[in-house]
């Protein structure tokens, strides 16, 4: 009789990510959730940074700038929306950029690859205005 590691679904993956993001816990779900050699594309890059970041260290430290820059007054989020190794869902976010004092909503959809149970590939898609 062989043991065999259950991975999440595509669907488990996706519910779980979005419950932690309701939650506000975004970190919680990078190192919960994601591959170690995940992929992140943003639609620009952020200041100083490249529009691809490489690797969970690189993603974390990601994550890390947004939170140190930004302050977050509410986020909604719609989905996911499953489609075989893919899901995707919105985020609306009131958010102000700290170093200009600049307060605006954000919208963006939010598309992801999961293999083995991880998140493989994540791209962002939001207007640059």
């Amino acid at each position: 009789m062989t043991t065999q590691t259950a991975t999440q679904t595509t669907q488990e993956v996706a519910d779980e990510l979005v419950k932690l993001c309701r939650e506000g816990k975004f970190a919680e779900a990078v190192a919960s959730l994601y591959s170690d050699d995940i992929v992140s594309m943003e639609a620009g890059a952020p200041p100083g940074q490249s529009r691809e970041s490489k690797g969970l260290a690189a993603v974390k430290g990601k994550g890390e700038w947004w939170e140190s820059n930004h302050e977050v007054h509410s986020c909604t989020i719609e989905g996911p929306l499953v489609a075989g190794s893919h899901f995707a869902c919105t985020f609306k976010i009131d958010v102000t950029f700290k170093p200009q004092s600049r307060r605006f909503v954000m919208e963006e959809v939010a598309v992801y690859k999961v293999v083995g149970g991880k998140v493989v590939y994540e791209e962002f898609f939001y207007d640059m205005g």
